[in-house]
């Protein structure tokens, strides 16, 4: 479809790509963003600035891959898969789903352990009050508005914060670039850069935009430059919160020295932890404000993308989808109330997405050169194509080590 760029046209196409590049945004800064980031920086200190750097730039790669080829192929990508292999699509719509689902929960935990640092909310009123506040969203009248409203202000609040807190923080700005290409411990750099990636495009993250697009009817290869200005948008919003958190985590743990690296490891609330260290008192109640908003994003995103992978399964699906929706994350919080433990599981969803990934990615891959899914007239850009082949390979690789650290989660 073709939007024009006058009028209120101009201004729908406009809500369009802005709307799309802060939902995806939006849905990598969550929870598990913050302690993720806090925990692998207190471990690995400022060797984390190269995981950091290579996560943006792959993060990059993964979403221009995944919106370019939707863009022209104009649906969604669970029928791209589909087309491809008959049942495919709804292999990948259940695993997309399943490892949005437990994002949803661990974002749930997220936003309640942030009303508990703002305001000492018990948790399982912050899990009531956070699930409570997603679904009014979705089930208000003009639910599109409303999501795009919510992932701009939120997301701008987090990132406010996180520069305060970086600020008042003091990394060591030198020791940064000097680690920043020659990293210590590189082979155990994996598992911290498959979770992060998976935090930032795996599973149903990369796909979150493009659907967005799809549903406002933005689509086709005369719109791929302005899908890809998106798509940077998209990449900027997650890579400088991501650079933020990582200085603030780097800056206590340099000025607290090993003590401090061991309390943020081994705290309940890693990003809590190193906020209260940078800030003292002031500082967690601003991680509280953080946490909280990041989940509500979070759980918005991910419910929404994973219930708009789930629709090829059944019409119904599609017909009530604000229902379908509310369900999801009705369930996310149900979930965790029983499971508890959010910090652990919001590491193990980033790990679980992550290794999703090189599944999406190979589909994303193959529909790339294959004309009755592109069109003949696309061509997909060679260093897009090399691109999508580096980042299968890292992180199918990585994923396969990252295994032995994804089960240590676990026991």
């Amino acid at each position: 479809m073709n939007l024009r760029k006058t009028g209120s046209a101009g201004q729908t196409e406009k809500s369009a790509l802005v709307g799309a590049a802060f939902l995806t945004g939006a849905s990598s800064i969550g929870p598990g963003f913050l302690v993720q980031t806090s925990l692998f920086t207190a471990q690995f200190g400022a060797s984390m600035g190269a995981v950091v750097l290579c996560t943006i730039l792959l993060d990059i790669a993964v979403k221009s891959n995944v919106w370019r080829v939707i863009g022209a192929a104009g649906i969604r990508g669970q029928d791209i898969a589909n087309r491809l292999l008959p049942g495919l699509g709804h292999a990948v719509a259940v695993l997309v789903a399943l490892g949005g689902l437990l994002f949803s929960v661990g974002n749930v935990g997220g936003a309640a352990l942030g009303l508990n640092a703002l305001a000492g909310l018990p948790l399982w009123a912050g899990y009531l009050v956070s699930s409570l506040l997603a679904i009014l969203i979705f089930l208000s009248k003009n639910a599109r508005a409303g999501i795009d409203a919510a992932s701009k202000i939120l997301s701008i609040l987090v990132l406010a914060v996180l520069l305060v807190v970086a600020f008042l923080a003091k990394p060591p700005m030198g020791r940064v670039a000097e680690k920043l290409f020659l990293p210590d411990r590189t082979a155990e750099l994996l598992f911290p850069m498959i979770t992060l990636l998976g935090g930032a495009s795996g599973g149903y993250i990369s796909y979150s935009g493009a659907h967005r697009l799809l549903d406002s009817g933005f689509s086709g290869q005369e719109n791929l430059g302005r899908i890809q200005k998106s798509v940077l948008l998209a990449a900027a919003i997650t890579g400088v919160s991501r650079i933020l958190i990582f200085l603030v985590a780097l800056g206590v743990c340099s000025g607290g020295g090993a003590a401090a690296a061991a309390a943020i490891a081994g705290a309940e609330n890693p990003a809590g932890e190193a906020f209260r260290r940078a800030a003292g008192e002031f500082g967690y109640r601003l991680f509280g404000v953080a946490l909280f908003s990041a989940g509500i994003t979070t759980i918005i995103g991910s419910s929404y993308t994973s219930v708009s992978f789930l629709k090829t399964l059944h019409p119904v699906i599609e017909k009530q989808e604000k229902w379908f929706i509310s369900g999801f994350i009705a369930l996310s919080a149900a979930m965790m109330a029983l499971l508890g433990n959010a910090s652990s599981l919001l590491v193990a969803a980033g790990s679980v997405n992550g290794l999703i990934l090189p599944v999406t990615m190979g589909v994303i891959f193959a529909a790339s050169h294959s004309r009755r899914i592109v069109g003949r007239t696309y061509r997909h850009p060679p260093a897009l194509t090399a691109a999508g082949i580096l980042v299968l390979l890292l992180t199918g690789y990585a994923g396969i080590r990252a295994l032995p650290g994804l089960a240590a989660i676990f026991t």
